[in-house]
């Protein structure tokens, strides 16, 4: 069979559905490969490398069509492309059919085959080809950059001699692929970064990455990450008004916010109010990701880049993978390579539309001239988050005193119990051992705490280069071990050159190893 990639039709949509390594991937499936010129140029793939990987490039998206048995797209087609379509042929796209009925009603009325890849369901085995996720995880990333393309001071604290910068704080709202990727990208260029989910079981997730959960002093029914998908479910009114409490409480603080929010079939949730704008600081910014859905922000416009009256820039591009079309491109390229991977059990270029399949079954949306949107729950449900352990309640500062005072007066009882020990044993040492024991063993006690200071206060920070020069005070034993080599006992003679052995190999390949760590650092 043949399977295509058209230009996409869509004003400033540079990605494209085949690059010519997935092209590859579906040759070896058994696949012929066909693109129209020039879809893959704005993503930075050439019509000559596609040649080269096999495929054949025409000229019109007509001729694409007409030929191809399966059409590869990004973007949902428009009715143009939809009468393009005749029965036996499938398409595979974004199509977001709870928000376009009438499109679907098109699309089922050529007897076409339509698999959307924003319903493909989220259990792990079809994690690969999970392209909303893909998408997410670089409009999270891309939206930090235009962040900071909009902000006018730096995300990290900086101290310099015209004077000292702190750092910009962020807030993430929404904490799906797009809102953890946002938050790894601001927490690594210095920002303090802020996160709010109404999932609490994301907590961890969002403090394992260095940003810090925003808690609600509010009890609600936690939703079942594996019933809903792993998506968030609408919250309760009440729930909402504590949450809209919380951000008003927090905008004057926030440089930037990001909103990530969505729930599928819906519009997006509106959760930063025209009233929060107002209340942050001249030069701030809100980036919206879910603009395309009618945006998290009461102001935001989209596709456009607006001012508030208080200078507050609101930004809802709905385009943010495109605006890095050639690691989009790859990704979701890659997404239906494993869907067509799934589609052909046989490797040899023929479609099994398996029905019976969950992953394949919740991904069609039209089958054989029927609608079979909705699909049913899939019968393996996502894996649902463990829920976080609760957080430890705050201590008073009367508690916390109370705390620290029986945790001395416990130490002091270990303290003491070992001290007692240990007078105890040097009393029976001094009545049994010889004479000499006692100076030989007060030495040895000496040597002991003043190596352990000079090892302990070497900072943590210059252990690698540094620690094997530090070693080298272990080399106080060979004085020792050669004082001894000349024993009557044989015992301790050869304890002794085992002794003065081993510490001149630790000073000798510490020194070296040393030399050899410092002269990385040497220019040549």
């Amino acid at each position: 069979m043949k399977i295509g990639a058209p230009k996409e039709v869509l004003g400033g949509e540079a990605r494209v559905a085949m690059t010519p390594d997935s092209a590859l991937q579906l040759q070896k499936l058994g696949y012929e490969c066909f693109i129209e010129t020039g879809a893959g140029l704005a993503a930075g793939f050439s019509d000559e490398r596609y040649k080269t990987a096999g495929v054949t490039v025409l000229d019109s998206a007509n001729a694409l069509w007409g030929e191809v048995d399966i059409i590869a797209k990004v973007r949902p087609p428009v009715d143009a492309e939809v009468k393009l379509l005749t029965k036996g042929k499938t398409l595979i796209s974004f199509f977001y059919p709870a928000q376009n009925t009438e499109l679907l009603e098109a699309a089922k009325a050529t007897g076409s085959n339509v698999i959307a890849m924003d319903m493909v369901p989220r259990i792990s085995r079809a994690q690969k080809m999970d392209a909303l996720s893909s998408m997410a995880n670089i409009a999270g990333y891309r939206a930090v950059i235009e962040a900071g393309n909009n902000f006018g001071r730096f995300f990290t604290g900086q101290v310099t001699a015209a004077g000292k910068v702190p750092p910009a704080k962020v807030l993430i709202v929404g904490a799906g692929v797009a809102g953890l990727a946002a938050i790894g990208t601001a927490t690594s260029l210095g920002a303090i970064t802020y996160a709010f989910d109404v999932r609490p079981e994301v907590a961890e997730q969002i403090e394992s990455m260095g940003a810090e959960f925003v808690y609600l002093d509010f009890e609600e029914k936690a939703q079942d990450g594996a019933a809903t998908g792993g998506y968030a479910a609408p919250s309760s009114p009440e729930f909402r008004e504590k949450q809209l409490e919380k951000f008003r409480e927090l905008a004057p603080e926030m440089d930037i916010v990001i909103t990530t929010a969505l729930i599928p079939g819906r519009d997006a949730p509106k959760l930063w109010l025209k009233d929060m704008v107002e209340a942050m600081k001249p030069g701030s910014v809100v980036v919206d990701l879910a603009a395309e859905r009618g945006g998290n922000c009461d102001l935001t416009v989209p596709d456009q880049k607006v001012v508030s009256d208080n200078g507050v820039t609101i930004v809802g591009y709905t385009d943010f993978p495109s605006r890095m079309a050639s690691q989009s491109s790859t990704l979701y390229s890659t997404n239906i390579r494993h869907m067509m991977a799934d589609l052909t059990p046989g490797k040899d270029g023929q479609v099994v539309h398996n029905m019976e399949d969950d992953v394949i079954r919740g991904a069609t949306v039209a089958f054989e001239g029927e609608i079979t949107f909705p699909p049913p729950p899939p019968k393996v449900k996502a894996i649902a988050a463990q829920k976080p352990k609760e957080k430890a309640k705050e201590l008073t500062p009367e508690e916390r005193k109370a705390q620290e005072i029986a945790a001395f007066k416990a130490q002091t009882k270990t303290q003491v119990l070992l001290l007692g020990i240990g007078t105890l044993l040097l009393l029976l040492a001094g009545y049994y051992a010889p004479a000499s024991f006692m100076s030989h063993f007060v030495v040895f006690m000496l040597s002991c705490f003043v190596g352990f200071q000079v090892i302990w206060n070497v900072s943590h920070s210059l252990h690698t280069p540094l620690m094997a020069v530090t070693n080298a005070v272990s080399g106080i034993i060979i004085l020792g071990a050669v004082a001894q080599i000349g024993s009557t006992s044989w015992i301790i003679a050869i304890l002794a050159a085992l002794s003065v052995l081993i510490s001149t190999i630790n000073i000798v390949g510490g020194f070296l190893v040393t030399r050899r760590m410092l002269a990385m650092f040497q220019k040549s």
